[in-house]
This record gives C-alpha cells, sequence and structure tokens, in this order.
C-alpha cells in the first residue's frame, strides 16, 4: 500500500534543501527547452513536407546530433572539475541561446540538412555539458544520505519537463504549420525557456555547485586536465566497478533503445499517413517511453532500498530482456507499450548508475565520469541506429533486430551481474 503522506514528506525535503531546489528549477527549465528543442528539429528534418528522410538520413541525423559531442565531451568534462560549475552553467546556457537563434534563422532561410544539424550538433553540446553539470554538482548541495532520494527527484523533474516540452511542439507545429517557416517559428520559441535557464544559473552563488578542493584533484594546467579528459574519465570508471557494472548495462539499454526508435521511425515514414499520423505514433513511442522513465524514476528509491543497487538494476535488465521479445511482431501499438515498460526498466539502470557516480566517485573526478557516461549514453544509441541502418528494409519491417535487440539486454544483464557481484554492490 502506497502511503498518501510520502509525497508530502518529499515535498518538505526538498524545500529544506534551497540550493537544490534552485538547481531544481534549473532543471526543469533547461530540460523543457531540450525537449522542445529536440521534438521541434525532429518535426523539422524527418516530418516536414519539404525534406525527405530514409533511414539512412535518420541515421545519419541522430549521429550529427549526438555523436561528435559524445566523443569530446570527457575532454570538455574535465573543465566541470576545475572551474566554477556555476560560471560552467552560465556560459553553456549562454551558447545555447545564441546557438537556438541561429538554428531558427537557417530553417527559416530554408538551409539544407547539414548546416542546420551542425548548429543543432553545438546547442546538444552545450546542453549536455548543462546536464552533466547539473548532475555532479547534485551531491554538493545534498547532505550524502539524501543523495539518492533526490537524484530520483531531480531526473524526475527533468523527464516530466522534458516529455512537456516535447510535447509542446505538436500544438504549436499546429499553429505555426509543418514547413521550414514553422520549424524555425518552433525553435524560436525554445529560446525563451533557455533564456531563463540562463538566467536561474546567474543566480547562483560563486563556488557553492563545486568542485570543492580534494587530494584526487586532477594537477595541471586547464589545457593538460581537458585533453587528458578521456584518460581520467575512463581509469575512474574503470577503477570503481559499481559504476562500470551499471554502465554496461545502461549501455545495452540504449542500443536497444536505437535499434527500436529507428524501427517505429521508419514504420512510420513507410506508412501512407505520415505526415499526420507518423509523426503522431512516433510522438507517441517517445511519450510512452519517457512516461515509463519519469514512473520508474519515482518507484527506484523504494526497489534500492528493497534489493539494493546491484539487485534492482539486475532485476530490470531481466525484465528487459522478456518486454523486448513480446516486441518481436513489430506491431506499433505493442511497441509503444514496450516502449513504455523498457523506458521504466532502463531508468532503473540509468538511477543506479547516477547513484553509483554521485555516491562512490570523489567530486573531484565527478565531472570526468558523467561526461563519461554521457558520451556512452549517445554513443551507444548512434552506433545502434547505424548498424540497424544496414539491415533494415524501406517498411521497417524486421523481427530479427528485435530479437537482436533482447541478445543486447542478455550480455549487458550477464556483464552487469559479474561486474558488480565482484565488486559487492550494495
Amino acid at each position: 500500500m502506497v502511503d498518501a503522506r510520502a509525497p508530502i514528506a518529499v515535498w518538505r525535503s526538498v524545500r529544506a534543501l534551497p540550493d537544490f531546489w534552485r538547481l531544481l528549477e534549473l532543471r526543469a527549465v533547461s530540460q523543457f527547452g531540450d525537449g522542445l528543442f529536440q521534438a521541434g528539429l525532429a518535426g523539422a528534418i524527418l516530418f516536414n513536407p519539404e525534406r525527405a528522410a530514409g533511414p539512412w538520413a535518420i541515421a545519419a541525423s541522430f549521429a550529427v546530433l549526438f555523436l561528435p559531442y559524445s566523443v569530446i565531451g570527457p575532454f570538455a568534462g574535465a573543465l566541470l572539475d576545475r572551474w566554477d560549475r556555476r560560471l560552467v552553467l552560465v556560459g553553456a546556457n549562454s551558447g545555447r541561446v545564441v546557438l537556438v537563434f541561429a538554428v531558427a534563422g537557417m530553417l527559416a532561410a530554408g538551409a539544407g540538412d547539414v548546416p542546420v544539424l551542425l548548429a543543432a550538433l553545438i546547442v546538444n553540446g552545450f546542453t549536455r555539458f548543462v546536464s552533466s553539470g547539473l548532475s555532479a554538482a547534485l551531491p554538493d548541495v545534498v547532505p550524502a544520505e539524501q543523495v539518492v532520494s533526490m537524484n530520483s527527484v531531480a531526473t524526475a523533474t527533468g523527464a516530466a519537463a522534458a516529455f512537456l516540452g516535447a510535447n509542446t511542439m505538436l500544438p504549436a507545429r499546429w499553429l505555426f504549420g509543418a514547413d521550414d517557416s514553422g520549424a524555425a517559428a518552433i525553435i524560436l520559441v525554445v529560446s525563451v525557456p533557455v533564456l531563463v535557464a540562463l538566467l536561474l544559473s546567474v543566480r547562483f552563488p560563486p563556488h557553492i555547485l563545486g568542485p570543492h578542493e580534494s587530494k584526487r584533484a586532477i594537477n595541471g594546467s586547464v589545457a593538460y586536465a581537458v585533453a587528458t579528459g578521456w584518460a581520467h574519465g575512463v581509469r575512474t570508471v574503470a577503477a570503481v566497478p559499481a559504476v562500470a557494472a551499471t554502465l554496461s548495462g545502461l549501455a545495452a539499454h540504449r542500443m536497444v533503445l536505437g535499434i527500436n526508435t529507428l524501427l517505429v521511425l521508419v514504420m512510420v515514414r513507410h506508412s501512407d499517413t505520415q505526415a499526420v499520423a507518423g509523426l503522431g505514433t512516433a510522438v507517441l513511442f517517445v511519450a510512452a517511453t519517457g512516461t515509463g522513465s519519469f514512473l520508474a524514476t519515482v518507484a527506484t528509491p523504494a526497489l534500492v532500498r528493497r534489493w539494493g543497487r546491484y539487485g534492482a538494476a539486475n532485476g530490470a535488465l531481466a525484465l528487459a530482456v522478456l518486454i523486448q521479445l513480446g516486441g518481436a511482431g513489430l506491431q506499433l501499438p505493442v511497441m509503444v507499450l514496450c516502449g513504455f515498460l523498457l523506458g521504466a526498466a532502463g531508468q532503473v539502470v540509468k538511477l543506479c548508475a547516477d547513484s553509483a557516480m554521485q555516491l562512490d566517485v570523489d567530486d573531484a573526478l565527478r565531472g570526468h565520469v558523467f561526461t563519461v557516461q554521457d558520451s556512452l549514453f549517445w554513443v551507444s544509441f548512434v552506433a545502434a541506429i547505424a548498424v540497424a541502418a544496414f539491415i533494415i528494409p524501406p517498411d521497417g519491417y524486421v523481427p530479427g533486430l528485435v530479437v537482436a535487440g533482447a541478445l543486447v539486454y542478455v550480455a549487458g544483464l550477464v556483464v552487469h551481474a559479474s561486474v558488480g557481484r565482484r565488486a559487492g554492490t550494495p
């Protein structure tokens, strides 16, 4: 039986932490803008009557948007462990504002996909910087015993905000139109939440978000810290088995999500009503996945208390194998349901990974590790889409890809279970 007083207790806990409350406000506004930007861009590139997109075009769009930053992120992530994270957030949000205007201008001028995607790539780079900075800063404003529960609150808030932002695109698309001009207007609206995020970033006192002095801080110049960012991040992940275990499970989940996302997008693009119903189905799939993630975020603290981080992540990955196999018929309604359930399972693994990084990694190296996670998050996703694009036919009907996704989950479960057991993960 659910305790009706639990939400009130959580609310009081959050309000008792004023700096965390400010961080929560910033996360909500930032991820609302990110959700609107991503959905607006998807509508502009993939569901625009003035443009066309097949499997390879979809894969290329994801690769251009997410892969380059994912490769350089851990180098730049060193800055999160060297510079005042407040200043990093201010700078990243300032860059987002400028680039959002640029993307809107390009769409209004009818620029080709490549320049639009390259500009959007830089926007996403700044956005990833903000999200990694917010996650790395959370333990600096929350007592250690509340990190797991407050991380769930932060993740749930961000997921809900991104979901609302993405769905705001639909009425905006109806209002402004589905062509390049309408897409430009939608992207222009994104500047509003990004500007608010910039103002909220400025509001933090200096140095309150870390990083703080530590014996494990990376010495040397900023250039040295940035140049060795990958090495320090990967080395830290390898040295903390609890982090390595959960990141392996998270990588498996992101690969399967990439496969399923491409299947759904190609199937709805192939339908006769793709310009209308197709976009709605694609948004419904993303919304279902996000809703599952949100509900799992609420439930994960209780699951971790009951079974521990190791047991909760193992159980989520095992269930994901069965859920993925249930979608082998490639019926869109079933795929949407599987998206909901897999979103929940994947979020349990994601929160266990976040908790491991926040609790088991020194503050001086936490930014490095979070950017490694962020890179792994998107490299796994894009790599799976690229491989699937080699195989998938124009109509998207390849049941074998769904089965392959289940095998990927099995591999993630095996690695997580073995590495986590050796680590004695709680």
